[in-house]
């Protein structure tokens, strides 16, 4: 995506980025390493300032880069990037690092770009991107795998997300996936207005 159609989120409206459930890939970095899983379980959790959380296992080696750091990006993919997902969430980046010496972003040929905030890449062609710093919670963390962040950047593709609102009519390719498991996604649909019920 050209960087002419990024534009900052306000972080009173970050959380909407995810508040449709999609996918998500999390990049982290830590000195001259770096990597990028797929997580299908990330929510927004507050408003102001905003807080976001994300399963991670024990075994990830993008959870040992954030770890090290206390930062991460979650990017938010789209269709036109289904195979990206597929590939770097059924590989190991410590597995290519040890093995090929070289990341994931390197093995795909993945593109990125420097966000504002913090030093994990975000990966190009995404249609939302929630730059976050780590609230320890050490206890929640080893027994639930479960990270807390607040969210101290974040944007958005203008063509499908503005004025706080997602809207993707027109846009296919950059609509947003959802996992059902066994490598499958749906995509977001079209929009339905609700109407109040009669009483």
């Amino acid at each position: 995506m050209a960087a002419s159609h990024r534009r900052p989120v306000p972080l009173s409206r970050a959380y909407r980025l995810l508040n449709h459930g999609p996918t998500v890939l999390v990049s982290a970095a830590h000195g001259e390493q770096r990597n990028i899983m797929a997580a299908a379980w990330a929510m927004p959790l507050d408003f102001e300032p905003p807080k976001v959380a994300v399963v991670l296992d024990k075994s990830t080696w993008t959870r040992q880069l954030l770890e090290a750091t206390g930062t991460f990006v979650l990017n938010v993919p789209c269709v036109a990037q289904a195979d990206i997902v597929q590939a770097v969430g059924s590989t190991s980046g410590l597995e290519l690092s040890q093995g090929q010496g070289q990341d994931k972003f390197a093995t795909y040929g993945l593109e990125t770009f420097v966000g504002e905030v913090v030093d994990a890449p975000l990966l190009e062609g995404c249609v939302a991107w929630l730059e976050c710093r780590l609230l320890p919670e050490p206890h929640t963390q080893q027994t639930y795998d479960l990270f807390l962040a607040e969210v101290v950047s974040a944007q958005a593709d203008e063509r499908v997300f503005s004025d706080g609102r997602w809207h993707f009519e027109g846009h296919d390719e950059l609509r947003t996936l959802h996992h059902v498991a066994g490598g499958n996604f749906l995509t977001i649909g079209d929009p339905v207005a609700g109407k109040p019920l009669d009483a």
